[in-house]
């Protein structure tokens, strides 16, 4: 699926804390990259023939009623974050993983909790979040650990042509944020651990991110090559990290990211905010 040059920061909601938090980190990038804020809300209560109006008694109750606050609520977390973005809102009727994935299709990113409630109840803990990361092919932004902390970003490179489009990404990051790119080589095969072999791994790595350095002069790079269990490194990193990219496809330490352990590990203990990237898309005519 292809999005316009101005498609908006998508950002589901659900009524928690931890939805609002997104909303700040959504906010944010949205201020980065010169786009609109389209915040989501999915409202499953109509498909299950739930009255959903408001009653006699309380006129204003109801559970659409609450649903158009949770989205009120979460415009007001944009606007103090930063008022000059511009915010829409949506109530859309379905399932959180079918919501956010139609959503997705015109947005530049799409963010999301780590934890919620409601539409998009345990995100990251059953079938939506691995529904949802295992289809999108926009960006995803998940908010999760300590966010807005000192620290690089660090992106995981695994060798593939697919990972371009994360590399892509996070100069894009380190640009908006200000900060050093962290290019890491993860590899667990043993034989990495000779010097000859360390020095040909990270000559790949600079080649992967040439192009890049190019286009964002500005950022500072930093290429390793480290050896050992890719996940156990990943989120070792992440400690020290403000934000990790990694593809969501590759060869490898990060074959099939988004379909085993590596993925949930990192989604489940990262210590800050993860952004996957699947695969970069051609922008729409409009």
């Amino acid at each position: 699926m292809t999005v316009t040059d101005q498609a908006p920061v998508v950002v589901g909601v659900d009524g928690s804390d931890q939805a609002l938090t997104a909303v700040q980190a959504a906010t944010r990038e949205a201020a980065w990259r010169g786009r609109d804020l389209h915040i989501v809300h999915a409202f499953i209560w109509p498909l299950m023939h739930v009255n959903v109006g408001a009653s006699d008694a309380v006129p204003d109750g109801g559970l659409r009623h609450d649903a158009e606050r949770i989205l009120a609520q979460a415009a007001g977390a944009a606007a103090r974050t930063d008022a000059a973005v511009t915010v829409t809102t949506e109530l859309v009727t379905g399932a959180a993983s079918g919501v956010l994935l139609r959503a997705a299709r015109r947005a530049s990113l799409l963010v999301l909790g780590d934890r919620g409630l409601g539409g998009l109840g345990g995100l990251l803990l059953g079938s939506v979040a691995v529904y949802v990361s295992s289809h999108v092919d926009t960006p995803m932004l998940v908010v999760r650990g300590q966010e807005r902390r000192p620290g690089p970003v660090v992106l995981g490179m695994d060798g593939s042509h697919a990972a371009a489009a994360a590399v892509e990404a996070a100069f894009v990051e380190a640009e908006q944020r200000g900060c050093d790119l962290l290019a890491v080589r993860v590899c667990h095969e043993p034989q990495a651990g000779i010097p000859s072999v360390a020095r040909s791994y990270a000559a790949d790595a600079a080649e992967e991110c040439s192009s890049s350095q190019l286009c964002h002069p500005d950022v500072a790079v930093r290429q390793e090559v480290r050896v050992g269990p890719v996940t156990r490194t990943l989120v070792g990193l992440s400690e020290q990290a403000q934000l990790m990219v990694v593809g969501s496809r590759g060869c490898g330490g990060f074959t099939g990211l988004l379909r085993g352990s590596v993925s949930q590990q990192l989604l489940h203990h990262a210590a800050c905010p993860v952004l996957v990237v699947r695969h970069a898309r051609a922008p729409v005519r409009a």
